[in-house]
């Protein structure tokens, strides 16, 4: 019986292992297939963790860039600012001669206006600015003690005696403004008319 049992399974091995050899075949593609995506998985990381250290490194770079263009164009500033300024420093007679000016809305013949307003960060500087024309002036020492004020790029000249003031650009040879008369000026030129100055033309009596 023994015999026989053990003859039965010798003719069985063989049927036993093409059996069992397709079952092998099919797991090995199975456990590449779910090897595939683990790597490519594992390769992603990997990039990622790659590329953020370079877009910190970038981060970082545009910053320092910004902050040094910014710095530059600080001191850049700064140092445009102090030229405005020395350039704008008076000497104690122009300013002065500034604090004689007239500022506010003047009145002026043919119902024009000037404006004249003074410049708080440029001591003694002023804004003369009326319909089509906009000057920034400073005071100018002269020997009638006439006051006045020149805007040197503009070319224009604003004078001012007791009982009014004008406004001329001499680049253009014309007056802009004639007439022009503050409350003070107008003051004293009703005084003048009512005592008019005795003219050196005329006899002495």
């Amino acid at each position: 019986m023994k015999s026989f049992i053990a003859s039965a399974l010798m003719l069985l091995a063989p049927a036993l292992a093409l059996a069992q050899t397709p079952a092998k075949t099919e797991a090995k593609p199975q456990t590449k297939a779910a090897a595939k995506p683990a790597a490519k998985s594992d390769t992603k990381s990997a990039k990622a963790a790659d590329k953020a250290p370079a877009a910190k490194k970038s981060s970082v770079a545009k910053t320092e860039g910004t902050s040094s263009r910014s710095q530059l164009k600080s001191a850049a500033n700064q140092v445009a600012t102090g030229i405005i300024a020395a350039e704008a420093a008076l000497s104690p007679e122009e300013l002065a001669i500034a604090e004689r000016v007239h500022v506010g809305r003047i009145p002026c013949e043919l119902g024009a206006f000037v404006t004249v307003t003074a410049e708080p960060a440029s001591p003694g500087h002023f804004h003369v600015e009326g319909k089509g024309f906009k000057y920034f002036m400073a005071p100018v020492a002269t020997t009638t003690g006439t006051v006045r004020l020149e805007d040197q790029k503009g070319g224009a000249v604003w004078l001012q005696i007791a009982n009014k003031s004008m406004l001329m650009n001499q680049k253009l040879g014309q007056r802009l403004a004639d007439e022009c008369m503050s409350p003070q000026q107008v003051v004293v030129a009703e005084a003048i008319k009512k005592n008019p100055p005795v003219s050196v033309l005329e006899p002495l009596k």
